[in-house]
């Protein structure tokens, strides 16, 4: 459990507070690159961190990233003209670029002092990047920006990677809580004794989206009959890796392996070798709501036309959504619940691995209150993430510096499971399992190692 001022410090993230100033100094995403199609496209509304924005992609292709706000009367440049290299407000004219400088003030009269206006007003613009079909953006100090992270499903070319976000009604922090949860799998995730017999049609809903190998017929019941994993956590240089075993045949362990990478990105633990990976980075909106940027890749071959095809509609990490990317499944319909089918064939009767996360997060409340919780040692991965954002956060105002996540190159990690022997210690599973103990990756995965697939 936390205080309720270690769950205020850890859970707010306006402008004027100290988490929000942790996000500010990270290369978040913002939008999906598709949001902004084409050049001089309608600009979009953006909420980040409680900022109200407004995102547009010029005549050149750039992306620019504004205050909502004209600085002349105020009005909402949402409702601007995107056209020839800037955003012009429809109320008087005034024209910004993707940098936010005045490029044009047609109720001035023409003249030197419209030139010397011109040249002073600007409109406040954020740093953009796209990069892995994301648009990416950075709120901190200009003087301390840092390098985009160099995850892996952005440095592989966009056949070998599916990209999608979900709007989630709840605070960041329980939804990354809940990804690096990994014990839930055996209970929220799972069928039950009724679907065992009817089974296939039941497991083929379950596993929508998996490969063979990470939902095969064994490590379903290792998930099943094992729900309380015993738990190794490990720090390096971007995050933490947290690893959770559960018992699987002759006295060997079953181990999932998920990644936390600062300040919000979670890989998921199911990977066996040479499958797809995936990973969900939470950005926060506001303190009661999130957007959730969902990335499935594989480094070693581009994503079929049929795994794309599941991921759109619903399938493993991605939701399935409306236009506005809100889940079809959601608080406001008690994600269709069914409660024969929660009865009979599902633990939860809600439909989606996504979806049921996204129900059990938001049913903590809008923003979960921890002080009221009694934490066991299956929470062990939930109290080291509390910790190590507490701990950036403090070091962060006491000596303007972090503890993890300021090298590019170590977000270069992968997550995933394997069998190991009974008494291999995480940092060996992860070094015959990934080449790295924290799971960089430094060597071809077709390495023979000990741990199996």
């Amino acid at each position: 459990m936390l205080t309720a001022a270690d769950n205020e410090l850890l859970t707010r993230t306006g402008a004027d507070t100290a988490m929000g100033g942790l996000f500010r100094r990270f290369w978040v995403p913002v939008l999906l690159s598709q949001e902004l199609p084409e050049p001089d496209c309608p600009p979009v509304r953006v909420k980040v961190l409680g900022e109200e924005l407004v995102a547009f992609r010029d005549t050149q292709g750039r992306v620019g990233l504004l205050d909502q706000r004209c600085p002349h009367r105020g009005a909402n440049l949402f409702f601007g003209r995107n056209e020839q290299g800037g955003l012009r407000c429809v109320f008087h004219g005034w024209k910004f670029n993707v940098d936010g400088r005045c490029l044009d003030m047609p109720n001035v009269e023409p003249g030197p002092n419209r030139d010397r206006l011109c040249a002073r007003m600007q409109v406040a613009a954020y740093p953009v990047r796209e990069w892995g079909d994301f648009v990416w953006a950075y709120m901190g100090p200009r003087e301390q920006m840092p390098e985009l992270p160099m995850m892996e499903f952005g440095l592989l070319p966009p056949a070998h990677r599916f990209v999608s976000k979900k709007f989630q009604d709840c605070n960041w922090a329980q939804v990354c809580e809940g990804a690096l949860d990994t014990a839930h799998f055996s209970f929220l995730h799972m069928t039950v004794d009724d679907a065992q017999k009817e089974a296939q049609a039941t497991r083929q809903r379950m596993v929508k989206g998996y490969e063979s190998q990470s939902m095969s017929d064994d490590r379903l019941r290792w998930l099943r009959d094992d729900g309380a994993p015993r738990y190794s956590v490990l720090s390096h240089e971007a995050g933490l890796a947290l690893g959770g075993a559960r018992k699987a045949d002759d006295g060997a362990l079953y181990w999932r392996i998920a990644q936390f990478l600062m300040p919000s990105h979670c890989y998921a633990p199911g990977t066996a070798r040479g499958e797809n990976y995936h990973g969900q980075t939470v950005v926060p909106i506001d303190d009661t709501s999130c957007w959730v940027y969902c990335y499935t890749w594989n480094p070693e071959r581009p994503l079929a036309d049929a795994e794309r095809a599941k991921f759109r509609s619903g399938a493993v990490i991605h939701a399935e959504v409306d236009r506005n990317w809100v889940p079809v499944r959601n608080r406001g319909n008690d994600y269709m619940i069914d409660r024969v089918e929660q009865k009979h064939r599902s633990f939860t009767g809600v439909t989606g691995i996504s979806e049921q996360d996204a129900c059990i997060q938001d049913s903590q409340g809008r923003i979960a209150d921890r002080t009221r919780e009694r934490l066991v040692a299956s929470d062990v991965g939930v109290v080291r993430f509390r910790q190590l954002m507490l701990q950036s956060v403090r070091q962060l105002a006491d000596a303007n510096t972090l503890p993890a996540g300021t090298d590019p190159h170590a977000y270069f990690v992968r997550s995933g499971s394997c069998v190991a022997p009974s008494g291999m210690p995480l940092e060996q599973v992860m070094a015959e399992r990934f080449g790295d103990p924290a799971g960089r990756v430094t060597r071809p995965e077709s390495e023979k190692r000990t741990a199996t697939n």
